[in-house]
């Protein structure tokens, strides 16, 4: 039981640590965002994102309810 409790322990750590190089970037602007944010065309990238997201959920959550159908019939 507490070898377990030790792994999650250092998996979080480790997932922690993982991060920090991520803070440390430096500010900088991206030029593709910037002309994306001026031409108003962001818009059209974060709808299409959320687009493929929204349909990959959906899709999921299909699959998992035929997967919960086959499991009742057996």
């Amino acid at each position: 039981m507490q070898l377990i409790n030790m792994k999650k322990l250092a998996l979080i750590l480790v997932l922690l640590i993982s991060f920090i190089p991520v803070f440390a970037q430096p500010g900088a602007d991206v030029e593709m965002a910037d002309t994306l944010r001026s031409n108003g065309r962001i818009y059209v990238v974060v709808a299409t994102i959320a687009i493929v997201f929204i349909g990959l959920a959906i899709y999921l959550f299909m699959i998992d309810r035929r997967l919960k159908k086959l499991e009742n019939d057996k």
